[in-house]
């Protein structure tokens, strides 16, 4: 089996680089996008090294609801999330 494309995505340190697979990450753009807007560097890394752990977390959580649900289960999906 071929090894997964994947996009750059922050490690728990700030100052790690970690990748998680395009699937992911790019699921967890269709939300991003929905709630803020298209900005492409968050997913190739050229902006803040691409998202956080909490926000694939989050914006995952999120894409399991309609679609109309999106905000609101992204911030629950927050309270009281502690990944670092």
């Amino acid at each position: 089996m071929a090894e997964p494309e994947v996009h750059p995505v922050q490690a728990r340190r700030r100052r790690d680089q970690g990748t998680a697979p395009k699937v992911v990450t790019m699921a967890a753009y269709e939300v991003y996008t929905a709630l803020y807007g298209e900005q492409k560097s968050l997913i190739t890394g050229d902006c803040r090294g691409g998202f956080g752990i909490g926000e694939l977390i989050a914006f995952l959580y999120a894409r399991a609801f309609p679609r109309a649900e999106w905000r609101a289960r992204f911030d629950e999906a927050f309270r009281g999330l502690e990944v670092d």
